[in-house]
């Protein structure tokens, strides 16, 4: 990957959010979850389709936050639009593990 400066950084606009509604995605190519995210006030709930179903229940999702890139153009995904990209890192079976702070912090907070 090249190098990028701090500025190409702060293009990419990464909140925290929680997890508010948890449904299935029965439609997508590979198991996923639509997923509502409250980033709060600011930017208020977002839309995003998930491949997290390894390792995520929906019951177990529900409250958590997590991080996500809130300002990518929305992505049609069959029959759903994702309006940001949850982020996650893939373990060594190649299955998402979410990202997410390690105590609370304010909806909508910003990554720096």
């Amino acid at each position: 990957m090249p190098e990028i400066t701090y500025a190409d950084f702060e293009k990419v606009d990464i909140r925290v959010g929680t997890i508010v509604e948890v449904l299935p995605f029965p439609e997508a190519r590979k198991p996923a979850y639509k997923l509502k995210i409250d980033f709060g006030e600011k930017i208020g709930v977002k839309k995003s389709s998930a491949q997290i179903t390894t390792h995520y229940t929906p019951e177990a999702l529900l409250g958590r936050q997590v991080a996500a890139a809130v300002n990518f153009p929305p992505r049609q995904i069959g029959p759903f639009m994702s309006e940001v990209l949850t982020l996650g890192f893939p373990n060594d079976d190649g299955s998402v593990i979410l990202i997410s702070p390690t105590q609370p912090v304010p909806n909508g907070s910003k990554l720096f």
